[in-house]
C-alpha cells in the first residue's frame, strides 16, 4: 500500500500547479477506496499541495428518495442513490478553471437523514480534491484523475458484508454498462490487500 500511494500521490503533484486537481477514488466498500483517499492526503501536502477531502457517500439522496422502492433494490441503488447533480454542483464545477473554488465538502447524513451543517470551504488554486466513492465512473463527472480499485467477482463476494450482499448485481452491472477497469486513469487490482497490482489504464 505505501508504495501505491507514493506513486499516485507523486503522478497528482506533478500535474499543473496552477488549476485544481479533482481526483476520484472508486471502488466497491470491499476495496476501502475511503482508506486510500485517506492515505493520500498527507503524502499530497508533504509535496506542497493543498487537500480536501470528500466522500460521495455525504451526497446521497434523502431516505425518501433513495429507497422509495425499498432498501435492497439493487438497480435503485445503482440509478437514484449518489445524487450526482449535488455532487457536481457543489464540489466538482466551483473547481472548474476560472471558478471559485468553493467547496460544500459534505450535504446529507443519511445515517440520521438530514442535512449535514458544515461551512463551504475555499480549496486554493492547485490544490487537491480526493473524493471518494463507489459507482463513480460513467457518470460524466468533470475530474482529472480516476483510480479505480478493481477485484474480481469472488474476492469481491466474500468480502461484501452480509448486510449489503443485495448490492452484487449492481456491481455487476457498473462491470458490465461502465467496465471501470477501462476508463479509469489507474487501475487497481486489489483481491489481495497487502499485495496490490496497479496498472495505468491511460
Amino acid at each position: 500500500m505505501e508504495s501505491l500511494v507514493d506513486e499516485l500521490a507523486e503522478s497528482i503533484s506533478g500535474r499543473p500547479r496552477e488549476a485544481w486537481v479533482r481526483v476520484a477514488v472508486d471502488g466497491a466498500p470491499a476495496a476501502e477506496p475511503g482508506e486510500l483517499a485517506d492515505r493520500l492526503v498527507a503524502p499530497l501536502r508533504v509535496r506542497g499541495r493543498t487537500v480536501l477531502r470528500v466522500s460521495a457517500a455525504d451526497f446521497l439522496r434523502p431516505a425518501s428518495l433513495r429507497l422509495e422502492y425499498g432498501r435492497s433494490d439493487p438497480d435503485v441503488f445503482y440509478d437514484e442513490w449518489l445524487d450526482t447533480g449535488a455532487l457536481v454542483r457543489e464540489v466538482l464545477e466551483p473547481l472548474d478553471r476560472g471558478r471559485s473554488g468553493k467547496v460544500l465538502p459534505a450535504l446529507w447524513d443519511s445515517r440520521v437523514d438530514r442535512a449535514f451543517r458544515v461551512p463551504y470551504e475555499t480549496l486554493p488554486a492547485g490544490g487537491v480534491l480526493l473524493l471518494d466513492g463507489t459507482l463513480l465512473l460513467g457518470r460524466g463527472l468533470p475530474i482529472e484523475v480516476s483510480v479505480h480499485l478493481w477485484l474480481s467477482e469472488g474476492a469481491l463476494a466474500r468480502r461484501t458484508a452480509a448486510g449489503e450482499r443485495w448490492r452484487l448485481p449492481a456491481y455487476e452491472r457498473y462491470e458490465r454498462e461502465v467496465r471501470p477497469a477501462d476508463v479509469a486513469d489507474v487501475v487497481v487490482r486489489a483481491d489481495h490487500p497487502h499485495r496490490l497490482a496497479v496498472k495505468v489504464a491511460r
